[in-house]
């Protein structure tokens, strides 16, 4: 009886690593594109407000 010895060789992790970095950033450029077609609500109105000069104190 003989034994074989199975055993992968170093190019074929690296292949695996290439694909699966492939797919990682694959889906993270597609949320990043459906995240950017909905549409949000936003105000509609710019939120100002008056500050008087009389609170401002210069620092040196």
């Amino acid at each position: 009886m003989q034994f074989i010895k199975n055993t992968s060789s170093g190019k074929a992790s690296i292949i695996g690593l290439v694909i699966r970095s492939i797919i990682g950033l694959g889906v993270i450029l597609g949320i990043i594109f459906f995240l950017s077609t909905i549409d949000f609500p936003a105000p509609k109105k710019e939120i100002e407000k008056i500050i008087p000069n009389e609170n401002f104190k210069i620092v040196k």
